[in-house]
């Protein structure tokens, strides 16, 4: 019998889940063996999972599971260096040359495990079957707007925390920005679900925005009009091939407009990045990298976004990832065998 076994994250701030009760219900009812960890910070409550037919563990206990489960988590493992001997499903940002993707792959090739990277689980179109991107742009271009009124007072912004709700979200922003007027943004990839999501949050806040997506950048650059804007938000992966929208000279760039860019796709560590001002992530507590004093250049560019809105983006992000995991007993076909091949290729060489 197929098991899954959904384990608690144990990043900071991160309360999502990929997998809701009632879709364990559906699981469970195709013959599929559900574990799910308790968690003390998860979104969603551990009793709709016992309600739903799963069988409930300890917290972390992931690594003792039966050597055939399938462990199922969102965010990063623990960086203690131990050999990974499961098959697992998460997010590995790995296979893009990133330092700490390559240590987690040698991990996986130390173990005999194997890493199903939900960011490369694909149809037969190359397009992504389940993504957090809406609600990603949706809380980037929020968190963008906090910067932006930081800076209108002089400052720089402050930590940011979940919110209730997206009503809430869009409350305490409009507080925030009582009496500041407007900036202009641009959105780079606003046809895709982040840049759609980004547009939506900046249009309810009244937020004037350029839209931008493959049309308009094939050129390949310079962008001289991401610099006349107060905000950009980058909605665009990093991959080979991807212009330059923002340069390195940006920073001593005395006639810009640009004082916010807000890099939801968040890859910097990536030789593709396209944005060369800035080279770590920011987070929660710390969500605005100051790049540039004169004029002032904050970069916000944090890694696990939909977290501030953990219910409306797990239970979004869950319905369209379960057609996938109902198809787990034969992993040799489709989403997992395509996955599969493009984690044996990153592992080839190491």
């Amino acid at each position: 019998m197929t098991h899954l076994w959904v384990r608690a994250e144990q990043r900071p701030n991160e309360e999502r889940v990929g997998l809701t009760p009632e879709g364990a219900a559906v699981l469970v009812k195709a013959g599929i063996r559900v574990t799910v960890e308790t968690s003390s910070v998860r979104a969603i409550g551990i009793e709709g999972y016992a309600k739903a037919g799963c069988e409930i563990a300890a917290e972390n206990l992931w690594p003792k599971a039966p050597a055939d489960a399938i462990i199922f988590g969102l965010k990063e493992l623990p960086e203690d260096g131990t050999p990974l001997t499961h098959r697992h499903i998460m997010f590995g940002h790995a296979f893009k040359g990133q330092p700490a993707g390559q240590v987690l792959l040698k991990r996986f090739k130390a173990g005999g495990g194997t890493l199903y990277d939900l960011e490369y689980l694909v149809d037969e179109t190359g397009r992504r079957v389940a993504a957090f991107g809406y609600w990603a742009g949706y809380a980037g271009a929020a968190v963008s707007l906090y910067c932006w009124a930081a800076q209108q007072r002089g400052g720089i912004a402050g930590p940011v925390k979940k919110a209730g709700s997206k009503e809430a979200l869009l409350t305490e922003l409009n507080a925030d920005l009582a009496g500041l007027g407007r900036p202009r943004a641009i959105i780079i990839g606003a046809l895709g679900r982040v840049g759609t999501g980004a547009a939506d949050l900046c249009e309810a806040m009244g937020v004037a925005v350029t839209k931008w997506d493959m049309a308009e950048t094939a050129s390949g650059g310079p962008f001289t009009e991401v610099l006349e804007h107060e905000i950009f938000l980058n909605c665009i992966l990093a991959r080979p091939g991807c212009p330059v929208f923002v340069p390195a000279a940006a920073k001593v760039d005395a006639a810009r407009k640009l004082t916010v860019i807000g890099d939801i796709a968040c890859d910097p560590t990536s030789e593709f990045s396209p944005i060369k001002v800035y080279d770590r992530a920011t987070d929660w507590d710390a969500p605005a990298l100051r790049v540039a004093e004169r004029p002032v250049l904050d970069v916000t560019a944090i890694d696990n976004l939909p977290s501030l809105m953990p219910v409306e983006s797990s239970i979004d992000y869950a319905a369209q990832l379960l057609p996938s995991l109902l198809t787990l007993s034969d992993l040799n076909v489709e989403v997992w065998a395509r996955a599969k091949a493009d984690f044996d290729k990153h592992t080839s060489g190491l």
